[in-house]
C-alpha cells in the first residue's frame, strides 16, 4: 500500500499558514465590529452613533445575534494559526526555500505573520471581554 500524501512545497506551506493568520485577523475584527464597538460606544455615551452605524450596516444586527458563533470561529481560527506558527512551522524551517536575491524574505514574512496573528488575539480578546466580561463586572460593581 502507497502513501497517498501528497508533499507540499514550503512556498506553498508559507501560502497556507499566512492565509490562516489572515482569516483569523479578520474574524477577529468581525468580533470587534459586532459586539465589542457598540458596547463601547454606548458605553461613553455614543448611543446615537450606534444606531446611525447599524441603520447604514444592518447586517451588524444578525452578526451580533450569532456573537457565540462568531467569537467560536475566530477563536478556532486564532488558535488553529497559533498552532501552525508556533508548533507546525518551526519543523518545517529546516529545508524552507527562500529567494536567491533576497535570503531575509522568510524572516521577515514570519515576522509579520506573528504580528498579525498576535494582533489579531488582542483584538478578539478585547472583543471577548466586552462582549462577554464586562456586562457582569458592571453589574457587580453598580451594586
Amino acid at each position: 500500500m502507497t502513501s497517498t500524501a501528497v508533499s507540499l512545497s514550503p512556498e506553498r506551506r508559507a501560502k497556507r499558514a499566512a492565509l490562516l493568520n489572515y482569516f483569523s485577523l479578520f474574524s477577529s475584527f468581525s468580533t470587534l465590529i459586532c459586539c465589542a464597538l457598540p458596547s463601547v460606544l454606548v458605553l461613553l455615551g455614543l448611543g446615537t452613533t450606534v444606531a446611525s452605524l447599524l441603520s447604514a450596516a444592518p447586517w451588524l444586527v444578525s452578526l451580533s445575534r450569532h456573537k457565540v458563533w462568531t467569537f467560536s470561529i475566530a477563536g478556532t481560527l486564532i488558535a488553529a494559526s497559533f498552532v501552525v506558527t508556533y508548533a507546525i512551522a518551526p519543523r518545517l524551517r529546516p529545508g524552507e526555500v527562500c529567494a536567491a536575491d533576497d535570503p531575509t524574505t522568510c524572516g521577515e514574512v514570519s515576522k509579520l505573520s506573528r504580528v498579525i496573528l498576535w494582533g489579531s488575539a488582542l483584538i478578539w480578546s478585547g472583543g471577548f471581554f466586552v462582549a462577554y466580561l464586562l456586562g457582569p463586572i458592571l453589574e457587580r460593581m453598580d451594586r
